[in-house]
Formats: C-alpha cells, sequence, structure tokens
C-alpha cells in the first residue's frame, strides 16, 4: 500500500517553503509502513503568462509545475528537493494565495525503487497532468498499448503512469471535437470510466490550476477540511460541505490516505467513499457520483449529478500519532496493550446489578444476534493478521454458539467464488476497515444475501458502512507494520462476539462467567508478561533469522526432517486441553536435537523441560480462549528487538 497526501491552501497566503514542509510531513505521517521512494509536485509559479495555441488564439497559461521524486525515505527526497531548489534559484519565500500540492511515498509493486516509478506519474515532459496512486490498475497493459498506439511513450515500468497519460488523451481528443469547456471533473470521470482494479487517485493539471480532484475506488482516501476566519461557525453548520463551499472564508484542505496525516491539521473530516469524485476549487468542495456507464453515454462527455455529503469528527488524538517515550512504534503500541484491551472492553462486560450476575453488552449487535443464533454457519472472512486472529478465535465461537464455524482468506473466497448462503452469517475482520480484498469479499456476501458483520477498528469505515452490523475493537491508531494491539483487541472482540452469542445457553454458564472474569483481569495477565522485557531481548539475538509458524500436529507431517542442533525453534505450549500433545511434540524436537525454546504456563516448566534440557519462558494463565492474546506479547518483543541487530526498522516489519 502506498501512501497519498495533498494539500491545497485557499485565500490564505502560504510561501513556497511552507508548502514544502506541509507536503513532506504529510509523508512523514505516512511513512511507517516502509516505503521505499518518494515524490511531490508543486507550482512553479503564482503568476500566469500569455500563450497562443496553433490558430494564433492568445490565452493565460500557467508555467508547468515542478516534480521532484527520489528514491529512499522521505529524507532522502528533502535533501534533494532542497538541492533542486538551489540549483534552479527557486524562491522559497514566493507567496501563494493559492496553491494546489500533490505527494506520494511509494511501496514498490510495478517496477523497481527509482525515481522514474516513483510518483507523481505525468503525463508528458510538461506535466500537463500529474497523478498520485496507491492501489494497482489490473488492466494497465491493455490501457498502455492503446495509449502507445496514439503515440504516446512511456518513460516507467508503472501501472500509474497510464492514468495521467490517460487524462491527457482524453483531454486533447476533447478540445479537437471542439467542446468548448471541458471540466477537470469530466477529464476524471471519463479517466476512471477505462480503469479496472483498486485504486485512490489525486490529480494536479496546468490546465486547471489551484485544482484538485480525488477518486476511489477499493483504497482508502479522506478529505480534512480547516476553515481559518474568526468568525468560522461552530456546531452542525460547519458539517456542511454546501455552506464551506459558499461562504468564501480562508481555508485548507488535505487529502490523504491515512488519518494519521491530517488529524494534526483538522478534525473535521469527509471518508470518501467508492465511486464518488471529489473536486476542490475555489475554495469548494463538489461531490460527484461515477457510475460506470460505458456504453450508454452519447458523444460529449457526461456530467452525473451531485452529491451531498457531510463532514464528520476525527476519533484521533495528534498524541496518538506520536512516538512519545518510545523508540519504535511498534514498541509503543506493544507496552500500550493494557490500556487499549481496557478500551476494547470498556462498557462491554458486566458484572452484578442485575439478575444475571456476569454478562456482555454488544450493542452493535442487538438487533441481529437473534439471527446469528439462528445461521446454518458463521464464517470469518479476513486477511493477514485479522485472519489469524479470527483463526485463534474460532475454538470458543463454535463451543458457546454451538453452530459451525468456517474460516475464509478473503481473496481466495473471491477467486474461487465460494458458496455463501442466505442462512450464513459472514464476519468480516479488519483492523482499517478498508483492506480492498475484504471488501470485494463484503461485496459478494451481501449479493449472495448473507447476514453481515463487521469487526474493525476503524469508526466510518467501508466495513462498518456496509455491513449490517458490527463491533469497533477500539483499540486505538495503530502504525506499526505489526500488528499488536489490534490482533490482541480483535481475539477479546471475537470471545465477547462468543458469549453474546452464547448467552442464552444454561449449560455452559459457568463457562462463561469464568471467561468473563478472565476478560476482566486480563489486563494485568499482559502487564505481567510485559516483564519479560529484557529476558525477549536477549533472545532476540539467537533468533535472526526467517521464521516460519505451523501447527504443532503437523510437526511429523514432514517439517520434523529439517530439525538439527542449528535450528531453533520455539514451541507455544501453555496448558490447555492439547498440553499433552504439546509434551510429545518437544520429545520429538529434542530427540532430532533442535535448540528448542518453549513457552509455557508459570509453573510447568519441569513438564516441558525434563533435566532443563529447554529454554524456557513462563507466562501467566488465563482462559484457555484468551491465552492467545497472552502468548503472543513475548513474541511481539522480539519482532520489535529484531531491529537492534539488523539494518530494518521495526515499524517496516
Amino acid at each position: 500500500m502506498c501512501g497519498i497526501f495533498a494539500y491545497l491552501n485557499y485565500n490564505v497566503t502560504r510561501d513556497r517553503r511552507f508548502i514544502l514542509e506541509i507536503l513532506f510531513n504529510g509523508l512523514r505521517r505516512l511513512e511507517y509502513r516502509g516505503y521505499d521512494s518518494a515524490g511531490i509536485s508543486i507550482d512553479s509559479s503564482s503568476q500566469s503568462f500569455l500563450s497562443s495555441d496553433p490558430n494564433g488564439q492568445f490565452s493565460n497559461s500557467v508555467p508547468p509545475p515542478l516534480v521532484f521524486r527520489q528514491e529512499g525515505n522521505i529524507e532522502s527526497l528533502v535533501k534533494s528537493v532542497y538541492i533542486d531548489v538551489a540549483s534552479i534559484e527557486l524562491n522559497l519565500e514566493e507567496p501563494f494565495s493559492v496553491h494546489a500540492g500533490i505527494a506520494h511515498t511509494r511501496w514498490a509493486t510495478h517496477g523497481e525503487p527509482s525515481p522514474k516509478n516513483s510518483h507523481p506519474q505525468t503525463s508528458d515532459a510538461g506535466n500537463e497532468f500529474l497523478v498520485v496512486h496507491n492501489g494497482v490498475i489490473t488492466n494497465y497493459e491493455v490501457l498502455k498499448e492503446t495509449l502507445i498506439r496514439h503515440g504516446f511513450n512511456f518513460e516507467s515500468d508503472t501501472d500509474t503512469e497510464v492514468i495521467p497519460k490517460l487524462a491527457k488523451y482524453v483531454f486533447d481528443k476533447a478540445n479537437d471535437e471542439g467542446y468548448q469547456t471541458v471540466t477537470f471533473s469530466q477529464v476524471v470521470l471519463e479517466v476512471m470510466r477505462h480503469l479496472e482494479g483498486a485504486y485512490a487517485l489525486i490529480f494536479k493539471s496546468r490546465h486547471y490550476p489551484n485544482e484538485l480532484i480525488a477518486c476511489k475506488r477499493g483504497s482508502p482516501l479522506l478529505l480534512g477540511v480547516r476553515e481559518l476566519s474568526e468568525d468560522m461557525g461552530t456546531g452542525a453548520s460547519f458539517l456542511d460541505l454546501k455552506l464551506i463551499s459558499e461562504d468564501g472564508h480562508p481555508k485548507e484542505f488535505f487529502l490523504s490516505s491515512d488519518a494519521s496525516a491530517v488529524v494534526e491539521h483538522t478534525k473535521k473530516v469527509l471518508v470518501i467513499e467508492d465511486g464518488e469524485v471529489v473536486h476542490l476549487k475555489d475554495g469548494g468542495v463538489s461531490i460527484l457520483k461515477f457510475e460506470n456507464d460505458k456504453g450508454k453515454r452519447g458523444p460529449a462527455l457526461s456530467q452525473p449529478s451531485s452529491v451531498q455529503r457531510a463532514l464528520s469528527f476525527l476519533e484521533m488524538e495528534v498524541e496518538q500519532i506520536n512516538k512519545g517515550n518510545y523508540q519504535h512504534y511498534m514498541q509503543k503500541e506493544i507496552y500500550e496493550q493494557p490500556e487499549s484491551l481496557t478500551t476494547t472492553m470498556r462498557g462491554r462486560l458486566k458484572r452484578g446489578g442485575s439478575c444475571k450476575a456476569k454478562t456482555v453488552l454488544l450493542g452493535g449487535l442487538k438487533d441481529y444476534i437473534k439471527t446469528i443464533r439462528r445461521s446454518r454457519r458463521i464464517v470469518f472472512i479476513g486477511c493477514g493478521t485479522s485472519y489469524n486472529a479470527a483463526l485463534a478465535a474460532r475454538p470458543i465461537i463454535e463451543e458457546l454458539s454451538g453452530i459451525p464455524v468456517t474460516m475464509e482468506i478473503a481473496s481466495d473466497l473471491v477467486d474461487r467464488q465460494g458458496p455463501i448462503y442466505r442462512e450464513d452469517t459472514a464476519v468480516f475482520v479488519s483492523q482499517s476497515g478498508e483492506t480492498a480484498d475484504t471488501l470485494l469479499a463484503l461485496e459478494y456476501a451481501l449479493e449472495n444475501g448473507a447476514l453481515c458483520v463487521g469487526i474493525t477498528n476503524t469508526v466510518g469505515s467501508a466495513i462498518a458502512r456496509n455491513t449490517h452490523c458490527g463491533i469497533h475493537i477500539n483499540a486505538g491508531c495503530e502504525i506499526g507494520v505489526a500488528s499488536t494491539r489490534a490482533y490482541t483487541s480483535q481475539i477479546v472482540v471475537m470471545a465477547m462476539l462468543a458469549l453474546a452469542i452464547g448467552d442464552d445457553a444454561i449449560s455452559s454458564l459457568v463457562r462463561q462467567e469464568a471467561i468473563i472474569d478472565g476478560l476482566f483481569d486480563l489486563p494485568n495477565k499482559v502487564t505481567e508478561v510485559l516483564k519479560l522485557d529484557q529476558e525477549m531481548k536477549d533472545l532476540a539475538k539467537l533468533l535472526i533469522s526467517e521464521h516460519e509458524g505451523i501447527l504443532a500436529g503437523e510437526m511429523e507431517h514432514g517439517p520434523l526432517a529439517l530439525v538439527d542442533e542449528n535450528l531453533p525453534v520455539i514451541v507455544i505450549a501453555t496448558h490447555d486441553a492439547c498440553f499433552s500433545k504439546q509434551q510429545s511434540v518437544i520429545q520429538q524436537l529434542h530427540a532430532r536435537k533442535g535448540r528448542l525454546i518453549v513457552v509455557c504456563t508459570k509453573g510447568d516448566a519441569a513438564s516441558v523441560s525434563p533435566g532443563g534440557s529447554c529454554r524456557v519462558i513462563e507466562v501467566p494463565q488465563v482462559e484457555d480462549c484468551l491465552q492467545p492474546v497472552v502468548n503472543i506479547i513475548p513474541a511481539g518483543i522480539v519482532t520489535n528487538n529484531f531491529s537492534h541487530y539488523t539494518n530494518c526498522g521495526s515499524d517496516d516489519l
């Protein structure tokens, strides 16, 4: 996933240095995922000049925008930009009352990290159209062949380059055919009709100075609005985009693929929905709804009707995106898990004060819980860490609900068109709520009539909006790439989901109350296991190598043959129903002289390491369905400390 950012100031004077720093800081907020190249585009001048067309007609023109691109991290880009600025003697103090700048940080997918493959990608040498892109265009090869036949030359290896060139083709063709005025939004809408895949795009053009257009399909994008007038209205009226567009007050607009780059400027945001085209022009915001009516339109470029949307308040604090006294975001998020778990459970667990002493309240499910109980099966759908969290929670959901539970990787479900029935409950798990493959699976499940439940960490995300009901995990902003608190909060939420579904079963009442007690005490247990910090730091030195996770029951089906005295093997052997089987696996690994490191329950060291033959890490015991939350903490600390002994920062893992 790439990071995209844009800044537009209207009726407020900002010099070029200020604009550059806003763009650089936006990219810094997005850099946490370990990107390999970056770029920006700004205006070369605030002045226009007279130019003539081939027919001798004069008009006002603006000079081509400047584009800076660099391989490496954001600081490499910053350094190269200021070197280039000095070499062309560009005035950093030049003021702009209106200016539109765009920026991008890239995670290479098409073409190696290099300046030519970095964004913004351009339409031509004159930078008539510029685009920053997050996503993948799946039909770019077909579009590229078509554009080459029309005389376009390609310089990069990216899928993105077809987009600005297609915009120029649409613009030139419309002008050649004699259209009096071709709006920026008409050009972008026509480009969108030809694109397939997932994308979030921001367009800038010298033909439409001081304007920006943003659109998306399947990739996250939001707009932040900051009004600078002293007599700015407050309350609900301020959230009306129409009033903002008409008031003429000085304001700033921010477009970003992640809220972390916007929150320090404003909390007034619009989460852009799939198919929406957001046009920033003359201090106003217009929103058009894209409909792929290819084949239905006439010869003229179409202009769909506008959509009325309201701004919302961003539920995030600047402190959440700062590292504070921690060295890495991942480290911060590991050590904040007692607080994040408490927040996840706050107001949802009840002990005493009613006829049922211990219970779970999930307000987002209250109107659908009976329907879930009548389901033919429960299907958990997710990607990556979210899928693994659901996998960890599956046993307790099966146990308390009595309903068959199946697991689906979102991309695989969509690719094979797996069966989803009207009697199914499909649970979509996603930290961001914007995971492209999970959104496609959600669309597929809705088409098949299943009840769709969302479990996300992001209020207002696409999954939260498009599912019938759901639960927010309330884990707080997670910036580190390797998931920590989102993973543990997802497991806790799914354990509470199991309790809510099985709440009417008297036979499991004792078990349910034990789990609720365990949930109340879980933050304390996590705090206790965090005290293993130094021991895990020492262990990290011994484990700098590639790692592979497998089920213990699969050891004898091949992997055991790879074990020798040089191979470190970590065994999770906490006390549960499978403990005796884990003891057997340890014996097999010991017989192969493997370098064993065993994570076990406090007091079980002698049972898992006879004669002290293994290195043992003892963790507190909790209810078996909550044990994965405790067990993952040492692994997280070890992973975070790999960065001390490698060239890879832990936030980039």
